[in-house]
């Protein structure tokens, strides 16, 4: 258990040094790629939906009114 500890300790301070010395690598990255990232993703997952509800056949019950029809109501048998 010490060693995880001072494990933990060790890795708070690394990012507590990088805060304070203002590592930019992150900002310079996300100002680089942030939108082209963003734009990719949203257009894969646009096609690869476009696919499933277009090509897979897959019945999409959406909704059951008008489809679904009450069984006739069965009086208590007398005894």
């Amino acid at each position: 258990m010490f060693r995880f500890a001072k494990a933990a300790l060790n890795l708070t301070g690394q990012a507590a040094r990088q805060v304070r010395h203002n590592s930019t690598a992150q900002m310079n990255f996300n100002k680089k790629y942030g939108n082209i990232l963003m734009v990719s993703g949203a257009s894969f997952c646009v096609a690869v939906w476009s696919y499933v509800l277009t090509q897979t056949g897959i019945t999409w019950n959406l909704s059951p009114v008008g489809k679904v029809m009450p069984k006739e109501w069965r009086e208590a048998e007398e005894e």
